[in-house]
């Protein structure tokens, strides 16, 4: 694939080759398989969740998980601020002209026709962008309606695309859909809290550290006090409060949308249970769900399939 003129080579040159913009437009059926093959190529449970789709979906989730995934890649992956700015504005160019009909990059060639079967707005797209480009340059949130300001752009998008895909765009709908994204999206950060905080971030809210008496040096130095964990014990709590809020949506969708709304919902409980089982201690060692557990919450998946 050859590369367009750029002055943000430097950025591109920390991805792979494949996520850069083409001087021209590859044909839609290489388009698709290339967001096909990017989407089945990554460690997420997304190929598994298609199992329960549709057929006629799958390649459009494919689509938009390419979006998701390139997208998030260029906010997280350049290992320069500025350079992930501009490549993130060369990728909103493509999403613009993905809606003007021009697009070159093969993710936006795909996307195209998945916007214009499901009509879906624009905003769900770059909303997206938002929360990549305030990764840049915001590292700490001092209050938690400031970090669910943050999930508003980072996570809950991504649950209007499905249920755009599905055949929904009501606003109750999305409103449900924005409880479990939000959950998932603190069950993410409560378990990456070291990670995180190597990166540069801290998701906690400040307002919470103080509250509970735990120092960022805490988390520099991994010393899971008693106050953190008395902390980590009160934000997993809350993060069980919202994947509660989000759970009437499962019965207001159709069978097979509901199997894959429970398997990401239950994967995300599973981790707040695993930051649980191991004392709230996220610093010594990364809180994960063991294979037996992951296959257990398939399995159950496609029994409620089958049932």
């Amino acid at each position: 694939m050859s590369v367009s003129p750029t002055s943000s080579l430097v950025g591109w040159n920390a991805l792979p080759a494949s996520y850069r913009i083409p001087e021209s437009a590859p044909s839609l059926r290489e388009a698709q398989d290339y967001c096909a093959q990017l989407s089945r190529s990554h460690y997420e449970n997304f190929s598994v969740a298609t199992w329960f789709l549709p057929k006629r979906l799958r390649q459009h989730f494919f689509n938009v998980y390419a979006y998701c995934r390139i997208s998030d890649d260029l906010g997280d992956e350049v290992g320069d601020p500025q350079q992930s700015l501009e490549l993130l504005d060369q990728w909103e160019k493509e999403l613009h002209a993905c809606y003007g009909g021009a697009p070159r990059h093969p993710v936006f060639v795909a996307l195209a026709e998945t916007v214009r079967e499901f009509g879906i707005p624009q905003h769900e797209f770059s909303d997206l962008l938002i929360a990549f480009r305030q990764d840049q340059t915001v590292t700490r949130f001092e209050t938690f309606d400031h970090l669910l300001g943050y999930c508003k752009y980072s996570a809950n998008p991504v649950g209007h695309l499905v249920l755009y895909l599905c055949g929904y765009s009501d606003a109750e709908r999305q409103q449900l859909s924005d409880c479990t994204c939000t959950a998932l999206q603190l069950a993410n950060f409560w378990q990456d809290v070291a990670v995180d905080y190597e990166k540069g971030r801290i998701y906690l809210p400040l307002e919470d550290l103080r509250r509970f008496g735990v120092l960022p040096e805490d988390i520099a130095q991994r010393r899971a006090t008693t106050h953190f964990v008395v902390m980590m014990r009160f934000e997993v709590e809350r993060a069980r409060e919202w994947f509660a809020q989000g759970l009437p949506l499962m019965k207001k969708v159709n069978k097979e949308l509901a199997i894959d709304l429970e398997l990401f919902s239950r994967g995300g409980q599973e981790i707040l249970n695993a930051i649980e089982r191991q004392g709230f201690d996220v610093l010594g060692r990364r809180p994960a769900i063991s294979k037996p557990r992951k296959l257990w919450l398939v399995a159950r998946a496609a029994l409620g399939k089958l049932l």
